[in-house]
C-alpha cells in the first residue's frame, strides 16, 4: 500500500496544485473521487492493462462514466495516467489529494474508537480541545468497541494515539515477554 502512495503522490500532487491555484479545491477532490470509484469497479479494473484496450478507449469510458465532474484538469490528469498506465493508481490519488486539501483548509478527520458510547457532550469537549491543541478544524467520527475493554483509540492519518486498556495490557506484555 505505501508503494503505490508513493507512485501517487506526485499525480496528487500535482493536480492539488492545479486546482488550488484555480481556487477549485473541493471540484478537484469531487473529479478524483468520481474517477477513482470508477476504476474500482470490477468491470472497468479488468479492462485497465488489458492489450486489447487503449489509453484513449479506457480515457472515454472513464470520461463518460464520471461526466460532468471530470473538468477539463480532472480530463488532462486521467490522460496523463492513461498515458502512462497509471490507472490504477487512481484511489491512492484521490486518497493524497485529500489529504493536500485537509492541509490546505487546516482540518483534520479523527476516529476515536471508544470502549463505551461517547455522550455528545464529552464529543464537543474532546472537539475543541482538539482544535485548540492542533490549531484545526476537527472532525471526528465516533466508534464503540468492548474489546478495548476501556478507554479509547484516537487515530487521524498516520498518528494513533491508544489510550485504551486493551492497548495497555498489550504493552505490558510485549515489555514482559521481550
Amino acid at each position: 500500500m505505501s508503494e503505490l502512495s508513493t507512485l501517487a503522490r506526485p499525480y496528487a500532487r500535482a493536480f492539488f496544485e492545479l486546482q488550488n491555484e484555480a481556487g477549485a479545491l473541493p471540484a478537484g477532490q469531487q473529479a478524483v473521487d468520481a474517477m477513482a470509484a470508477v476504476v474500482q469497479q470490477s468491470e472497468v479494473a479488468r479492462l485497465i492493462g488489458h492489450p486489447a484496450v487503449t489509453s484513449d478507449e479506457l480515457v472515454g469510458l472513464i470520461q463518460a462514466a464520471v461526466g460532468d465532474a471530470l473538468g477539463a484538469s480532472g480530463l488532462n490528469l486521467l490522460k496523463v495516467l492513461a498515458d502512462n498506465k497509471r490507472l490504477a493508481l487512481l484511489p491512492a490519488i484521490a486518497e493524497q489529494y485529500s489529504l493536500l486539501k485537509d492541509e490546505a483548509e487546516r482540518r483534520i478527520e479523527i476516529e476515536m474508537t471508544s470502549a463505551m458510547p461517547v455522550s455528545d457532550e464529552a464529543q464537543s469537549a474532546l472537539v475543541a480541545a482538539l482544535s485548540k491543541r492542533l490549531g484545526r478544524d476537527v472532525e471526528l467520527s465516533v466508534s464503540v468497541d468492548d474489546s478495548l475493554i476501556g478507554g479509547a483509540v484516537l487515530r487521524a492519518g498516520d498518528l494513533v494515539i491508544d489510550g485504551s486498556v486493551a492497548g495497555r495490557v498489550e504493552r505490558i506484555t510485549q515489555a514482559l515477554t521481550a
